[in-house]
């Protein structure tokens, strides 16, 4: 069959952006092994362009800097499938005590893709410049992302008394850190089960009035 030129120009954008993805996946592939490997100070554009195949000019023109290709890195080991997943559960939920208790799954998955992607990078870069300043613009993304929850706990009058909204947002951002996380599963040995069940039990009595707890 005769293809149409409408057809041929789809087909050849439809290859562009399939080479576009690919040069992209290369690139970030290339950088993650370099940052795990030589730590992420030590590695340049033009290195992570090299073993990628394409010339540093485009790994700028995609990512700008290095910083830019840490933070697409990082968002995708936090933001991945497992943070999707948890997310979507607590999109469905409308009691606030519930959703206090559904909070450890979604540190949980973003926490399981940190150290599945970033462990080496984390390894070899921990006192890196850059990956602290991106760090803690995560750590504002998560404090913010959490404030709806415990605001809702607070407007339906189920918050712990004597506790205001604030300290309850601090104490839920304290407790579902990576610090805590790291502490229980990789030092102590915990299962990502076992912590999940401790955190939630942990959270409600932390934030929610006593008789608003399910027994």
């Amino acid at each position: 069959m005769k293809k149409t030129r409408g057809s041929k120009r789809a087909y050849s954008s439809d290859l562009r952006a399939q080479s576009a993805e690919d040069t992209q996946r290369r690139i970030l592939e290339a950088a993650k092994s370099l940052f795990g490997r030589l730590g992420i100070d030590k590695v340049t554009i033009a290195a992570i362009g090299k073993k990628a195949g394409v010339a540093g000019s485009t790994v700028y023109a995609l990512y700008g800097s290095k910083d830019g290709i840490l933070r697409v890195l990082m968002e995708q080991a936090f933001f991945g499938r497992g943070f999707q997943s948890a997310q979507e559960l607590l999109r469905g939920e409308n009691d606030p005590v519930k959703l206090i208790a559904m909070t450890p799954r979604v540190a949980r998955a973003v926490y399981e893709g940190d150290a599945s992607n970033l462990g080496l990078i984390r390894h070899a870069s921990g006192f890196s410049p850059a990956l602290r300043k991106i760090e803690q613009d995560f750590e504002r993304i998560r404090y913010e992302t959490q404030g709806p929850r415990v605001r809702s706990l607070f407007d339906a009058g189920k918050g712990r008394p004597g506790l205001s909204l604030e300290e309850a947002r601090r104490i839920l951002w304290m407790y579902t850190s990576r610090e805590v996380y790291r502490m229980l599963v990789h030092e102590a040995g915990w299962t990502p089960d076992k912590y999940e069940t401790w955190l939630s039990t942990t959270l409600l009595e932390a934030v929610v009035a006593p008789a608003r707890i399910p027994r």
